[in-house]
């Protein structure tokens, strides 16, 4: 686990803003405006869990949108606490490393820290405390906008999982699960650097393993596989159902067909 922060508290600025999305409010606004439609159809159920892409908004944010367009439920003014988790792409670590900042912020405006999961989640020995791997880190970050676009007033609990077994993550879920005033959200891509064709095949399988609540992705399948393994830890323990909600590539949307990243986005149920 990385050094923990000198300076607790604080903002942790937008670093992905005008890179993975763009920087200003009104451009911000019009882009998801665009990728999550005039809306006005209320979803069905509201989800307890979700596992979308983090790309730029260019090559996964149609994807990324099928997942956050399930939060248009009237049950969803009732969510005050988002769980989220995503891989530490560039500080290589072990385990689940928490910022120690008071807010995140985007051309939105701030989110608030969960104080009070943090602290659960020291107590339990289940995460540190570390700021470096979240500084630079746009998995968890680009989710940011569209939660704040379908959400009314929620507090945030940011999570970067590094090398970490599904019965840790499964744990760490499980202790700030909450009820229905609690979302999770899993941040992966699907499969890297393969020709279209090759990453429909190689993802479509993967998508099996997800519905079918499997625990055991391999970063090959999957760049968040240890979030999402943990993720279907709880849901088979839960009994969740899982949906696929899209999947398509980069070669879909924004890329050559050549040299893709795959993109899928899941929900979780409860079951009626």
């Amino acid at each position: 686990m990385p050094a923990p922060s000198k300076e607790p508290g604080g903002v942790r600025p937008a670093s992905a803003a005008g890179l993975y999305y763009p920087k200003d409010a009104d451009g911000l606004r019009c882009a998801l405006e665009t990728l999550l439609g005039s809306g006005g159809t209320t979803a069905a159920r509201l989800p307890k869990a979700l596992v979308v892409p983090h790309a730029g908004y260019a090559y996964s944010g149609t994807v990324a949108a099928s997942a956050f367009r399930t939060l248009e439920n009237v049950a969803a003014a009732s969510i005050r606490h988002v769980v989220l988790l995503g891989p530490s792409h560039r500080v290589k670590m072990r385990g689940l490393a928490l910022p120690s900042c008071d807010y995140f912020s985007t051309p939105f405006g701030q989110v608030r820290v969960n104080d009070a999961g943090r602290r659960r989640l020291r107590e339990l020995g289940l995460a540190g405390i570390a700021d470096a791997p979240h500084a630079l880190e746009h998995s968890l970050e680009v989710q940011l906008p569209f939660l704040q676009s379908m959400l009314t007033d929620f507090d945030l609990l940011p999570i970067a999982v590094g090398l970490a077994p599904p019965e840790q993550v499964g744990r760490a879920l499980e202790a700030v699960w909450g009820g229905p005033e609690t979302l999770i959200v899993v941040s992966s891509d699907l499969s890297h650097h393969h020709t279209h064709i090759e990453a429909q095949a190689l993802d479509q399988q993967t998508a099996k393993c997800i519905v079918e609540r499997h625990s055991d992705l391999s970063e090959s399948q999957a760049c968040g596989a240890d979030s999402i393994n943990g993720l279907m830890e709880v849901a088979r323990h839960r009994d969740l159902e899982v949906r696929l909600l899209d999947r398509r590539t980069s070669g879909d949307t924004a890329g050559d067909s050549q040299r893709v990243v795959g993109y899928g986005s899941f929900a979780l149920y409860a079951r009626d």
